[in-house]
């Protein structure tokens, strides 16, 4: 008897376990689906379908919104259902906030809904060279050292870590391995002070140093101070600035995105173009044309939605074929064609693409799934590539996106990023 009572318990908790894990999940999905931030263009009528059991009350000066299905309350509010199509109207600029509650009884989350002017970009999609310096020196990990007797010292071990920015040593500024060795080796104390940001705090630490056998001062530490790559530049704005790749540039050592202190974007000169396949992906190999009159833009911003700057006066704006052509809202972006911009050759071309999957909801960089059906892609790279990072996204005579990451196991598919998302620099 009391075996069967504990096989019933045991039961009762794996059931319960189930039903939490099972609600957990619903709940997540749902969150995730709905976006933090909503936009919409003044004066349009646009469409939303969540078709998700959620209701929403908006705060704010309403008076100039109009909500298909929504009913006013006393208090100034416009409460609403997601779980019916809904469209959103107004006729001027503003920023309205939403709280959702789930069955209209649980709260889920507070959401903006932004009431912007009609946004114009140029879509570009030439390749280009990226040389970034960081923001102090990257470490990149911690080793030993062999001192001049033969003994091995590791100086850094549990003080430094990967990820942690070297920016002084003994109150003076580095900006290079040069000047930490310079700085190392004119020491006349067997400890010096190091400045690190890590996690951007700032602090300082004491390291031992350690005097190798061929005279030099070390303390036991790898770092880098710059970096560089090929990408495709995405879009050119009315004021001057650019966005490209879609996605920030990590270090490629640590995978940890670079706090850059300075960069610059270059034409290049495409050398080679290196097909993708089934779990290798391809790569566009080009060389960086490193002169005053091959700069691009200068890089100001490094995220993980892509890098931004402004754009070099080298640049001739209207050699771009598309021009200036109006932003796709993410609840704009339809399964089915579009056509993705890229630079292969000598030329920027066109090529079709599918949009299989939207993911509403996405903050991040992969909020579209595309697959390539255009045959003189598929039979020039295979597909996505490395090198293709930002390139062009259009749908319906609108910028939605850009091309941000390849399927590894099936180079045809790839991510990409909504350009509104981008536009969060």
């Amino acid at each position: 008897m009391n075996r069967l009572r504990k096989y019933r318990i045991v039961l009762i908790v794996v059931l319960a376990v189930e039903l939490l894990f099972t609600g957990y999940f619903y709940i997540y999905q749902i969150n995730a689906g709905i976006p933090d931030s909503i936009k919409v263009y003044v004066g349009d009528n646009s469409s939303f379908d969540f078709s998700m059991p959620v209701e929403a009350n908006l705060q704010g000066s309403v008076e100039a919104l109009n909500i298909s299905n929504a009913t006013k309350r006393d208090n100034g509010q416009i409460h609403f259902s997601m779980q019916q199509p809904f469209t959103v109207q107004s006729s001027q600029k503003g920023r309205y906030r939403m709280n959702l509650k789930l069955f209209g009884l649980f709260n889920l989350k507070s959401v903006s809904l932004d009431v912007i002017d009609n946004l114009e970009l140029i879509p570009c999609g030439n390749t280009i060279g990226i040389q970034v310096q960081t923001d102090g020196l990257l470490v990149l990990g911690t080793g030993a050292v062999k001192t001049v007797s033969g003994l091995e010292y590791e100086p850094a071990y549990q003080i430094l870590q990967t990820g942690d920015y070297i920016t002084g040593i003994n109150g003076n500024k580095v900006s290079s391995i040069k000047k930490l060795e310079k700085y190392l080796n004119n020491s006349d104390d067997d400890y010096v002070t190091l400045d690190i940001r890590r996690n951007n705090k700032e602090s300082s630490v004491k390291l031992q140093t350690v005097e190798c056998e061929d005279g030099s001062v070390k303390i036991g530490v790898w770092v880098r101070e710059d970096t560089q790559g090929i990408g495709t530049l995405t879009y050119i704005s009315g004021d001057g600035h650019f966005g490209a790749l879609g996605h920030g540039i990590t270090d490629s050592d640590t995978g940890i995105l670079m706090g850059i202190k300075s960069g610059k974007l270059y034409n290049t000169e495409i050398i080679k173009i290196i097909k993708g396949s089934s779990g290798s992906p391809g790569e566009i190999m080009g060389m960086i044309l490193e002169s005053d009159s091959e700069v691009v833009g200068t890089v100001e911003n490094n995220t993980e939605l892509g890098i931004s700057g402004t754009i070099s006066d080298n640049v001739d704006i209207s050699e771009y074929k598309y021009g200036s052509i109006p932003v796709g809202l993410r609840q704009e972006i339809k399964k089915g064609p579009a056509v993705i911009l890229c630079q292969l050759g000598d030329e920027i071309e066109e090529y079709n693409v599918e949009i299989i999957d939207i993911d509403k909801g996405s903050t991040d960089n992969k909020g579209i799934v595309l697959q390539i059906t255009d045959e003189r892609l598929l039979e020039k790279t295979g597909g996505i590539i490395q090198g293709m990072s930002g390139a062009p996204i259009l749908q319906n005579g609108k910028l939605i996106g850009a091309v941000t990451h390849v399927f590894v196991q099936d180079a045809a598919k790839g991510y990409g990023i909504f350009i509104e998302n981008m536009l969060e620099r």
